[in-house]
């Protein structure tokens, strides 16, 4: 009996310490002699999604993107050497010109052998990820879609593109490791 009653003295001292521990640290960005940064906190996975819907009503390609607002941030400062906060941007003309760059440049879209030229209308922040969204005009009718998918590949090698993709209801998807770019879908 007095085996299992220590152990329930050991739990309580031992958050005890570890709370005593980060309370008293003097640096709130370094605790445990560990510097803590939000920008550089480490995901065990490097995900986007891109996600396309073939809206033959409107003849259209709807293109959603999800990246981890932080990785993003991260590669758009590396490539334009200035801090970004896509969060709450002083200059969200810039914050939205710098997206469309960067998807535009690292996703590519043909539809029945035809390029697609998206345009960009806009972002927004959920929880951690940023959505930005596209439309590709002029799209009747949809029966393969090609695609090449670098987003984030400038940013890890160990990233993973997910790539849904919806026409006439029928959904297919795709996973991409790096450096995988390329998948194609027949509807």
């Amino acid at each position: 009996m007095a085996v299992p009653i220590y152990k329930w003295f050991l739990v309580p001292i031992a958050i005890g310490t570890c709370c005593w521990l980060l309370a008293s640290s003097s640096n709130p960005d370094n605790i445990f002699g560990l510097p803590i940064s939000q920008k550089n906190n480490l995901h065990p996975y490097y995900i986007s999604v891109v996600e396309i819907n073939h809206n033959a009503k409107d003849k259209t390609l709807e293109i959603s993107c999800k990246i981890f607002t932080n990785d993003f941030e991260t590669t758009l400062e590396k490539n334009h050497k200035a801090k970004v906060d896509l969060s709450s941007p002083k200059d969200k003309v810039t914050a939205d010109k710098w997206i469309d760059e960067y998807i535009k440049k690292h996703l590519l879209i043909k539809a029945d052998n035809k390029d697609i030229n998206f345009s960009y209308l806009g972002y927004e922040k959920e929880d951690e990820a940023i959505y930005s969204y596209f439309q590709g005009d002029d799209v009747p009718s949809v029966k393969k879609i090609d695609i090449i998918n670098s987003i984030l590949h400038d940013f890890s090698d160990q990233q993973i593109n997910i790539i849904h993709c919806m026409v006439g209801g029928k959904r297919q998807s795709s996973k991409l490791d790096y450096p995988a770019t390329q998948a194609s879908f027949s509807f």
